[in-house]
């Protein structure tokens, strides 16, 4: 029995890294589900930047604490998507393009870069300055675009 247990426990170490190793390829059943995952972060990713946009173009009236909770959900999703892009998930249905899985390195660091000018909106909002904010805005704008300008088709 003993020696039963302990084959059972060495099986397990053994099996548990290339579980692992698995979902650190895909953490998806199948590449559908990865694109709705992805679709769906940034929809919601979308929702929220144009609530904060509305503010900055002032169409909405300034309210600090929307604004923070808009901007934290940003920071938040903005981390999201990026694991759903696994090889194969290149469907009629996605707007990726081809681009993405061949550049993965200029993905990945335009993925960082949108992070980070989020990141940098966020101590924008925190801060209350209005100023502050479209400028940090505006530049989580632009990462946006350019990751949108090469990796998306319209």
């Amino acid at each position: 029995m003993r020696q039963l247990l302990a084959i059972a426990s060495m099986a397990a170490m053994i099996a548990v890294p290339f579980s692992v190793q698995a979902q650190a390829q895909s953490p998806f059943a199948k590449p559908e589900d990865a694109v709705k995952y992805r679709q769906s972060a940034f929809s919601i990713l979308g929702t929220h930047t144009g609530r904060v946009g509305a503010v900055v173009k002032g169409d909405k009236p300034y309210d600090k604490a929307a604004v923070e909770a808009d901007v934290a959900v940003m920071e938040t999703m903005s981390k999201l998507p990026w694991s759903a892009f696994p090889a194969g998930s290149d469907l009629p249905n996605s707007k990726a393009k081809p681009e993405i899985w061949k550049e993965q390195d200029k993905f990945k660091a335009a993925a960082e870069k949108m992070q980070g000018e989020v990141s940098k909106l966020s101590t924008a909002a925190k801060s209350g300055d209005l100023n502050a904010i479209k400028t940090a805005f505006g530049a989580v704008g632009q990462s946006c675009k350019a990751c949108h300008d090469n990796y998306r088709n319209k």
